[in-house]
């Protein structure tokens, strides 16, 4: 029997750079901070013990597959809590409705600009990742039965085989029918309904629990990427980085600027000057729902009324999210297939765009959504999600960028169904001077 000496004397340094970063945890180190360290020592790592991280490899593995566990619990109780919000039957008819497709097609723009500009600028082209020992390639299957596929037909078997899409359409159905119920029996619906939303708060704690051994996983994959791989193979990392900031650049002011200008027929730079001290908070605290007070406050003093804002913006922190739903799995998804050259045509790429819409459907607006959101997403395309792990350290950088992308669309979907409802306030839209030094914090 032979052993791998540098093989377990890669185990005990990681256990001990482990160590080092639960340290850190401990004292209150900035979570983010924390993931680019363990970036930084799982190059070092594996530099150092280069084609001797299997031992390692095992940590990130069973982080993947922790987090891969959660993510049909957390897809069903989400969406038929989001859906369950809207109270009555009426109000998902109306305002409900139109929130929702306004918030959702923001995440379907975001997908499709995310495909063109990053097959446009070939992200991840010639970074021939070597993805960990024992991973399978999943086809990709026909368009017919793909569409066959997105439809409910067992659920505890595809929920077993982790097919989100299904889950989704049928946890949709769910919640609107307790919406229509909560009209007629309020009090016969009243127990599954505490149940739901008590169930979506566990879930989302567990996963809180799991999101903050992120750095221990990042150090491990990182480690072995590196040591089979080489360091000069994960620079493509940096140009993901650059597309992704520019693509919510691109999302946040140029895409609700053509949304607030053509369908609310409003000034959009008027827009931005109301919200951007929410914009400022989504960027620094990294955290939708966090800012769900701020931006509340600013749309009403953009003269959005309160029925519309204190609607629209709570939900916009769970459906749609198009930079934590929408331009990061997708920019993810595009990497991870040309950077394992895997063949997509312009149909599956298609797919990939309605998929990434449908899991934006009952997204959590905190910290570490994007992980969990495109782990959903590629579960669903058949990609690897240790992709989504090694680009950890890159995430938390982009988070803030995606937040605040999250939190300007829920504004602009806000600002439009007030303008639509007839519940805007223009003079006070328009009059931006008195708003602009206001501490929208209370």
């Amino acid at each position: 029997m032979n052993i791998d000496y540098l093989g377990i004397g890669a185990l005990l340094a990681a256990i001990l750079l482990i160590g080092v970063l639960a340290f850190l945890s401990k004292r209150k180190v900035d979570f983010g901070f924390r993931t680019i360290i363990a970036l930084v020592f799982g190059l070092v790592l594996g530099i150092i013990f280069e084609n001797h991280t299997n031992y390692v490899e095992p940590i990130g593995t069973v982080y993947a597959n922790i987090i891969s566990a959660f993510v049909i619990p957390l897809v069903f109780f989400s969406v038929i809590s989001s859906i369950t919000n809207l109270e009555n039957i009426h109000r998902l008819k109306r305002i409900g409705l139109k929130s929702a497709g306004l918030l959702i097609s923001t995440t379907f723009i975001a997908s499709t600009l995310t495909i063109i500009i990053s097959l446009a600028l070939g992200v991840g082209k010639g970074s021939e990742i070597v993805l960990p020992t024992g991973y399978e390639a999943k086809e990709v299957p026909e368009i017919s039965q793909v569409i066959i596929d997105l439809f409910p037909k067992n659920f505890f078997s595809q929920a077993s085989a982790n097919t989100i899409v299904p889950i989704i359409i049928f946890s949709l159905f769910i919640g609107i029918a307790i919406v229509a119920l909560s009209t007629k029996d309020p009090e016969g619906v009243k127990p599954f309904k505490d149940f739901i939303n008590s169930a979506s708060k566990i879930i989302n704690t567990a996963i809180t629990y799991i999101i903050e051994f992120t750095p221990y996983a990042v150090l491990a994959l990182v480690a072995n990427a590196v040591s089979n791989n080489g360091p000069d193979k994960l620079l493509p990392l940096l140009s993901v980085l650059a597309v992704a900031y520019l693509l919510c650049f691109i999302q946040t002011f140029g895409v609700n600027s053509v949304l607030v200008g053509a369908v609310a027929k409003l000034n959009p730079i008027k827009f931005f000057k109301h919200i951007w001290p929410a914009q400022v908070i989504a960027f620094t605290t990294q955290s939708s729902i966090g800012t769900i007070p701020a931006t509340d406050k600013c749309l009403r003093n953009a003269g959005v009324s309160e029925s519309i804002s204190s609607f629209v913006v709570p939900l916009g922190a769970n459906i749609g999210m198009p930079g934590c739903a929408g331009i990061w799995p997708t920019l993810l998804a595009v990497f991870a297939i040309h950077g394992l050259n895997i063949e997509y045509s312009i149909g599956q790429y298609l797919l990939l765009i309605l998929i990434t819409t449908l899991v934006s459907i009952g997204t959590v607006g905190v910290p570490g959504t994007a992980t969990i959101t495109a782990t959903a997403v590629f579960a669903a395309a058949g990609l690897p999600i240790e992709i989504i792990v090694i680009l950890a350290p890159i995430s938390s950088i982009v988070d803030m960028a995606r937040t605040a992308t999250n939190v300007s669309a829920a504004a602009a979907s806000a600002l439009i169904i007030a303008k639509n409802e007839n519940e805007l306030d223009i003079e006070k839209y328009n009059n931006t001077l008195d708003n602009k030094q206001k501490l929208i914090v209370e």
